[in-house]
């Protein structure tokens, strides 16, 4: 930002007669700025949109001057391809809901910080369940993905919900087919609830599915799970709630049925020890805690350190130490949990002793 002011108060004393030899470095210098590009997690899009436009209003500062480089940039990717961009050098960062391996960070001169938290929600398109009513536990939601329970009338379902009334229907499964953070969360869940689910298939962004219909991205997710009476899907609560998607209550390692959303996240959140990880790598999915959600998530900055000039890594510094300084309110209109201010605190102190990073 000082060298945008340093060009203001050159076309000022331009225009007050100074050389106009001002104006044309002042503009040489403008052709230069470019937006701070970055690239992956549909789960946090939502978040990041308006932590950009916010950034740009906050640079602007209600002048009329907008330089490209108080914009963001941010495309749609899906997790695996944000950090798969980051092999382009025009890219400042990638979004990922898959932390990142230290030893990898390490290889690629690169640092990871988390920017928001939420959680995945099972929604279910069947009739007469509010939010939260349909309860479902690990074992369960692990077989209706293995195709071992194949109607919403089943006996294992109907133990879980013994005062509903189940419709005699076809459960259609519904999974993301590109590489995503939310596909990740969920068989990571699944994993650690169903040693068959383990054994046979494991965490990933990409999976074989076992059965089901696949849709890339989260919208049209969403729209199949609206069009497909019987549909049971998963993706980020934010969204869910603004689709008008009716969610499920899983089943915690406390034996408590929690809906998606805030509490739960915030209680998996503090149940991390935070200042033990190496780069902030945890995962979040069925943490203790009697009110913990279960399959909550965390998207991470992957930022390009070494090789890189301190302004370009420190733009994406300033961008997110605005979100977590002005952000959290929009954060959390919008379904995420804000980092906390402690967590923030940690993630200063490691920005700090970026230039030791990969060395």
């Amino acid at each position: 930002m000082d060298r945008h002011f340093l060009c203001i108060r050159s076309i000022g004393a331009a225009i007050a007669g100074a050389t106009v030899a001002a104006i044309v470095l002042c503009f040489g210098m403008s052709s230069q700025a470019e937006p701070i590009r970055g690239a992956g997690s549909t789960f946090a899009a939502p978040v990041i949109a308006a932590w950009s436009q916010a950034y740009r209003d906050a640079r602007v500062d209600g002048g009329d001057f907008i330089s490209p480089d108080w914009t963001v940039d941010y495309e749609l990717v899906g997790s695996l391809a944000g950090v798969m961009r980051l092999d382009q050098p025009e890219l400042d960062f990638a979004a990922t809901d898959v932390p990142v391996n230290p030893a990898d960070l390490k290889r690629h001169g690169r640092e990871q910080f988390p920017i928001v938290f939420g959680s995945v929600a099972v929604v279910a398109n069947i009739n007469g369940f509010e939010n939260g009513r349909l309860r479902l536990s690990g074992p369960v939601l692990a077989d209706i993905y293995l195709d071992r329970i194949r109607s919403w009338s089943d006996p294992a379902i109907k133990a879980l919900n013994p005062d509903a009334v189940l419709p005699d229907l076809k459960i259609s499964v519904l999974y993301r087919t590109d590489g995503s953070g939310t596909t990740f969360a969920l068989t990571e869940y699944l994993s650690a609830v169903s040693a068959d689910w383990k054994k046979l298939h494991g965490a990933d962004t990409l999976m074989k599915w076992p059965v089901g219909t696949g849709a890339e991205g989260t919208q049209a997710l969403i729209r199949a799970v609206h069009a497909t009476k019987g549909a049971i899907a998963y993706a980020e609560y934010g969204q869910v709630e603004r689709a008008g998607l009716p969610y499920a209550s899983l089943q915690n390692k406390a034996n408590h049925f929690v809906k998606p959303g805030a509490d739960g996240v915030r209680d998996a959140v503090h149940a991390i020890a935070w200042e033990k990880t190496q780069d902030f790598h945890a995962i979040l999915t069925d943490l203790p805690g009697a009110n913990a959600y279960p399959i909550t998530a965390a998207t991470f900055a992957v930022v390009p350190v070494v090789g890189r000039a301190v302004d370009r890594y420190g733009r994406v510094h300033d961008l997110f130490r605005l979100a977590f300084q002005m952000g959290a309110a929009k954060a959390t209109e919008l379904g995420y949990v804000p980092v906390p201010p402690e967590l923030v605190r940690q993630i200063e102190d490691y920005w700090a002793k970026v230039p030791s990073i990969g060395n």
